[in-house]
């Protein structure tokens, strides 16, 4: 209901205008009358009308000096001047004041009517587009996150331009302030098992959302504000920041949070980390080179320092010995900027941008210094299995396309760059010829939106039919294409990503199982603990005990 104050002097004139505003026609209602624009005051602060009709000639106050004063307190209602005199001056002070109309008595029922209607309407568009903007602002923090991480992501991987200064949502990184932060990257690799390549893309998926789970919940507790972010195929990244004055007491500490991280998969998952770590950086410019320096240094293997655990830190050049010197500086070439393009273009079967991303970093290969037969080798290796994760990411099975036993001797005698970046580009054309119809890419993306959209919105009430109008594929045959890709159906899925960040969340112990219930998407508590027993074999409580 729209509330309309009344302020005249005249008891009849309020008397008069309660009886011919049509009250129940505009849904509105009576908020209460005044007499003087002192008491006008005071109504209106007390009830807050949406509408005001006021007179001008009043004691004490008069109905001018009122509304400027409302002006002042930053009133935004609409406000109807009732005056016995047409008075220009007083028309003109009022359209200063912004007033919505200016009215002389005596006034017909179906002029305040018009005039009403009229104020009803731009109040009703008022409220529309606040309640557009309230949305829009909704929308934008819950897509503020994903901004964030990927703008994280672009930096730690150098893929982002250096000019720019964090966005304001990242300010939360340097609570010390950008000039007194260092920062490093840890590098990790999940290591290839054959438990873990026989996995499905889907179920490989649902894996890495396993291992970033406990990764995150290690850092959280150890390093506060530390990022993990997701890369190529089975490589993820950390980014470590601390105040200048802690970096070389934070040798020690980064060296057991990589010790926990390792454990912490072992245990739940059953799985083998490998980890590099780079050197401090002290601009956030410079992060990139420590996201190299990280994955040099999980590469080379060198220096361990602990003897029989993998995890493995950077040593500069000037550190080693004529032997052991890297061959390439991580600032003189990026592979790790290059896998992520790389892996980003394959995943969407884009040949030009697949050739692009290899002519670039071919490029700046001619320009390195010391590249060695070896060198080569290597490069073509981890390149290769890059693009095979990617592949495969994308729907697509490499050894349905090649005989990978000869595949992976083509590669070994690659031992020149041109001859390595010809054959690279021959194969990648073969590969799009032979799976990137549009039929199937169309699907395959289809089916990656519904993956990446669960994973990230596994807590909300997920439907099919929502999903299906976001990728313009009708509900049933997008459940059809989702179970060819998947092996299962959308809500087996859904559950399937719900129960293992319950059992994460569970073995963390922060929350009680009603919590935790809610927290994955289910209000009804007996309904979750019977699907979660039905997916781990124990009940939620017996599950904190095991």
């Amino acid at each position: 209901m729209w509330k309309i104050a009344i302020i005249d002097d005249d008891r009849a004139v309020l008397q008069g205008m309660r009886k011919i505003i049509p009250w129940d026609e505009l849904e509105a209602e009576h908020a209460g009358e005044a007499m003087d624009g002192q008491q006008g005051l005071k109504l209106i602060a007390s009830v807050n009308p949406d509408i005001v009709i006021t007179d001008i000639y009043m004691p004490l106050m008069n109905g001018l000096d009122m509304v400027e004063e409302l002006r002042k307190i930053g009133y935004e209602g609409k406000i109807v001047i009732l005056s016995g005199f047409a008075d220009f001056e007083y028309a003109r002070q009022a359209l200063r004041l912004n007033v919505d109309d200016y009215l002389s008595k005596p006034i017909t029922v179906q002029t305040i009517k018009s005039v009403l209607e009229k104020a009803i309407a731009q109040l009703e568009g008022a409220t529309v587009h606040k309640l557009e903007q309230h949305q829009l602002k909704q929308k934008l923090m819950q897509y503020e996150p994903f901004v964030e991480q990927e703008w994280v992501k672009a930096v730690v991987t150098g893929n982002v331009n250096l000019v720019k200064p964090f966005p304001p949502s990242v300010q939360g990184l340097l609570p010390h302030g950008e000039d007194a932060s260092d920062f490093l990257v840890i590098a990790v690799e999940i290591l290839r098992t054959v438990r873990v390549s026989e996995l499905s893309p889907s179920d490989f998926n649902l894996f890495r959302f396993a291992v970033g789970n406990i990764l995150q919940e290690v850092i959280s507790a150890d390093w506060k504000n530390a990022r993990l972010i997701e890369l190529h195929s089975q490589h993820m990244a950390v980014l470590l920041h601390a105040p200048h004055a802690e970096r070389e007491a934070g040798r020690l500490r980064i060296r057991s949070l990589c010790d926990s991280m390792m454990k912490h998969v072992e245990d739940y998952l059953k799985v083998k980390l490998e980890i590099g770590i780079g050197s401090w950086k002290g601009r956030w410019q410079e992060i990139a080179d420590s996201t190299e320096e990280a994955f040099q240094a999980l590469a080379a293997k060198r220096n361990a320092p602990f003897p029989g655990l993998p995890m493995y830190e950077w040593i500069r050049d000037h550190d080693l010995s004529d032997n052991q010197s890297a061959l390439l500086k991580p600032t003189e070439l990026r592979p790790v900027q290059f896998y992520q393009q790389l892996g980003e273009a394959i995943r969407h079967l884009q040949e030009s941008q697949i050739e692009e991303v290899i002519e670039r970093f071919f490029q700046q290969l001619e320009g390195a210094r010391r590249i060695t037969e070896k060198d080569v080798r290597n490069l073509g290796l981890e390149t290769w299995a890059i693009l095979t994760y990617s592949l495969l990411d994308a729907g697509v099975r490499v050894a349905e396309l090649f005989d990978t036993a000869l595949l992976k001797e083509e590669v070994q005698q690659q031992t020149v760059p041109d001859k390595l970046k010809a054959w690279l580009l021959d194969k990648v054309s073969v590969i799009c010829q032979l799976s990137g119809k549009s039929e199937k890419l169309k699907h395959k993306q289809a089916v990656d939106f519904m993956v990446q959209y669960i994973h990230e919105h596994y807590a909300e009430d997920l439907h099919l039919s929502e999903l299906a109008e976001k990728v313009y594929i009708s509900r049933n045959y997008l459940s059809t294409i989702f179970r060819q890709a998947t092996g299962e159906t959308f809500n087996n899925y859904v559950t399937r990503v719900r129960m293992e960040k319950a059992k994460s969340m569970i073995l963390e112990g922060r929350w009680m199982i009603y919590e935790v219930a809610e927290r994955v998407g289910y209000k009804n508590v007996p309904y979750f603990t019977t699907l979660f027993k039905k997916h781990t074999g124990t009940n939620p409580t017996e599950f904190v005990k095991n």
